[in-house]
């Protein structure tokens, strides 16, 4: 049976000196785009870290599927930096590094995005899309699900199939894993973790602002290693979605922990919001996920 890690190193060709990176479509994330968690995963794979450490990725443009890149690696001392480009168009800066214990990765500085829109949200506009203190909402509502993404996929084989749900407080979801997220030592996948944090921070996001986009500066850090079987929750308070001075971008604030409560993935991740981007997306929510799902993040697409 093929499983979520063979998929994505077979992804990886070293051709004499140069690494071509060749992202299955099984990563898709937003339509015809590589889910930020799998490239963070790949970088990871290579670098060959052990213990605690840092994997970080400044995402400059959209990464495509199926669609051989170009990978630069240096190693220096204990961390690995990466450079991904299509064609001489530089994707993604990337790095991982050992990280200490109880030093959580923090936000770095972000370059314009390459689509040139963007939504430019104002404080009124980003409070009207949170419940007051006044009308909390008890209820937790789902998140809507795609058919072929590899975090919430319901057809994907190789995915999570993870079912996040928001409140007024967070995002959050209790997820168990697959088989195919079994690594071959026995624990679970890099990818799942780092593509767990990755969605949360997107959801996030997309509730603060009420549009989609992409996440752009990913810093997840993992804390140890997971062994296979037992549930994770990731959770992110909607109130660590905060706008930058460009309130075109949103840090978020993502945990995720073992049934124990013991923290094994922390992140920091930045959410830009795209205007407009959201109808494509929604068109195909609204296929498989019932209108009141998709309205409740996105309210001006979902009419």
């Amino acid at each position: 049976m093929a499983t979520t890690d063979t998929v994505l190193r077979r992804s990886i060709d070293a051709r004499g000196d140069q690494l071509i990176l060749t992202l299955d479509p099984a990563f898709q994330g937003l339509p015809d785009t590589a889910h930020g968690g799998s490239v963070l995963a790949a970088f990871d794979a290579l670098a060959e870290l052990a213990g605690p450490r840092e994997v970080a990725g400044l995402y400059r443009k959209r990464v495509p599927l199926g669609v051989p890149l170009e990978l630069a690696l240096e190693r220096a001392d204990s961390a690995c930096t990466f450079v991904l480009s299509d064609r001489h168009t530089l994707l993604v800066d990337g790095r991982v590094a050992p990280a200490a214990e109880g030093n959580p990765a923090g936000p770095g500085p972000l370059l314009r995005h390459a689509s040139g829109r963007f939504l430019r949200v104002t404080p009124g506009d980003a409070q009207k899309q949170r419940v007051s203190e006044g009308a909390r909402d008890a209820g937790a509502h789902p998140l809507p699900v795609s058919r072929t993404c590899f975090a919430c996929g319901i057809d994907n084989e190789l995915g999570l199939r993870v079912q996040l749900e928001f409140d007024d407080a967070e995002v959050r979801a209790r997820w168990r894993p697959r088989e195919p997220l079994r690594a071959a030592d026995g624990t679970l996948a890099t990818a799942a973790l780092t593509t767990l944090a990755d969605e949360a921070a997107f959801w996030l996001g997309a509730l603060a602002t009420g549009e989609s986009g992409m996440t752009t500066d990913l810093r997840v850090t993992l804390h140890h290693a997971v062994e296979f079987g037992g549930a994770l929750t990731v959770t992110g308070a909607r109130a660590s979605a905060r706008p930058r001075t460009d309130r075109r971008y949103w840090d978020t604030e993502v945990v995720v922990r073992a049934e124990d409560g013991a923290t094994v993935a922390s992140a920091r991740i930045t959410f830009v919001a795209v205007r407009g981007a959201a109808r494509r997306l929604v068109k195909g929510m609204l296929a498989i996920n019932p209108p009141a799902v998709v309205g409740r993040v996105f309210p001006a697409y979902a009419r």
